[in-house]
């Protein structure tokens, strides 16, 4: 699936968020002169007062987690399971906390309105609900706020209008709307299906990558909510949002997916080099999810940091080449011979004879393209269901006749002389 959308950075937000505290009285709103059309109280006065209850809401959620921190916190310590609980719920509520701190207002990226439902359904970075349990922000992630970016003109998803708001120090200094039916337009005083997206490609660069969420396209949503089964490729040229894409998809999958939830699971971010995880390591948390682990290639091989980059460049060419994996392959290949002729085991039990097709069949088990000393473990286990098999005579208990042949020296001498443990370094050196 190919990104072709332009990749966008929303302008930083450079100014202390919005809090309760700023007043809200005063109104979100902060519109320049040249957009006082768009201050007509009849077109924003509903989001004002949706805006204060968001304000209010958070104070509130932001007091009652901070209490049940300490709470937890000064909780006197457990041992097993419970230890393990509460240690998790710590970290449940210093993650929520910090997410909403880290956003005030701005939580809440826009709003669209759905036939049949004249009362607008509010997307947020993060869910809200009041103390009565209305909801006042849905989750970005959730399905029901996936008409919010994957809406277009041609399947407006049941969607009348749509409208898409840029903050700043914590105001709302402009909005855009798109209209999806006739009845959209009224009360709309920007129209226009892709005015925010064009507005943030204004936008200066910044050192750090920032989000897409309030500018998000159609078909950077899909590849964002795929399904998680299998591998997903996305191909597309510089600047086509690949990176941005692939950091909401993470986010996404972690809220979405339940294989990832409750701790069974976690997303490992691979990238280039250093300078790119700092470049991006703010996209992320400012999606709601802190614990995504990064790291570079070289930190997943043995050597890590102590890794030498090589100097010569006919070498550093070779390596780099299809040749030097074919050549890995057939230098592996000679440690992998089956012995040709027979062996006769003996065990308390009884006398086992292991033929030269035993030994093929064996190292025949694993699967195409298992490394090699994956595989040493996999074709040991066929070797001793073989002999087992051809030894049973109802007579001998077979776990411990396996047993017996696996403690047998000679047996595993001779396999161990066919299939040895190998050391990477030591055979790439041999070369």
């Amino acid at each position: 699936m190919a990104a072709s959308t332009p990749s966008v950075h929303p302008e930083p937000d450079d100014a202390t968020p919005f809090t309760s505290g700023s007043s809200p009285a005063a109104g979100v709103f902060r519109l320049p002169e040249r957009l006082a059309a768009k201050a007509d109280p009849t077109l924003i006065a509903g989001d004002e007062r949706h805006f204060a209850a968001i304000a209010e809401n958070l104070d509130r959620t932001r007091a009652e987690l901070t209490a049940r921190l300490d709470a937890a916190r000064r909780a006197p310590g457990r041992s097993g399971q419970q230890a393990v609980d509460r240690d998790a719920e710590i970290r449940r509520l210093t993650g929520r906390l910090r997410a909403l701190e880290r956003y005030g207002l701005d939580l809440c990226l826009g709003r669209f309105i759905a036939e049949g439902t004249p009362e607008p359904v509010y997307i947020g970075r993060l869910g809200l609900t009041d103390a009565d349990g209305d909801r006042l922000l849905v989750d970005w992630r959730a399905p029901a706020a996936e008409p919010f970016s994957s809406a277009t003109h041609a399947h407006p998803q049941g969607l009348v209008s749509r409208r898409r708001y840029r903050w700043s120090g914590g105001h709302v200094t402009d909005y855009w709307d798109e209209a999806f039916a006739a009845e959209g337009v009224q009360g709309s005083a920007s129209l226009g299906d892709l005015s925010a997206f064009i507005a943030s490609l204004g936008h200066s660069r910044t050192p750090r990558m920032r989000d897409v969420l309030g500018t998000i396209q159609a078909d950077q949503d899909a590849i964002i909510r795929a399904s998680s089964r299998g591998a997903l490729v996305v191909d597309g040229g510089p600047g086509t949002g690949k990176t941005v894409v692939a950091l909401h998809r993470a986010a996404y999958l972690l809220y979405a997916d339940p294989r990832l939830s409750r701790g069974r699971g976690g997303v490992l971010l691979v990238g280039p080099h250093r300078h790119y995880l700092s470049y991006v390591a703010d996209v992320l948390p400012g999606l709601g999810e802190e614990g995504v682990q990064a790291c570079t290639v070289r930190d997943l091989v043995p050597e890590g940091a102590s890794a030498r980059t090589e100097r010569d460049p006919e070498t550093a060419r070779l390596k780099s080449t299809a040749d030097m994996v074919r050549a890995i392959e057939k230098a592996v290949r000679f440690y992998e011979e089956p012995p040709t002729r027979e062996l006769l085991v003996e065990t308390p039990y009884l006398d086992v004879l292991v033929r030269p097709e035993d030994w093929a069949e064996a190292f025949a088990a694993p699967a195409s393209g298992t490394p090699h000393n994956e595989a040493r473990g996999e074709v040991w286990d066929e070797l001793l269901a073989l002999l087992v098999s051809s030894a049973d005579d109802g007579e001998v208990d077979p776990p411990a006749l396996r047993s017996a042949l696996a403690r047998n020296a000679e047996l595993t001498a001779a396999f161990n002389r066919a299939w040895p443990l190998m050391d990477p370094a030591v055979l790439v050196s041999d070369l």
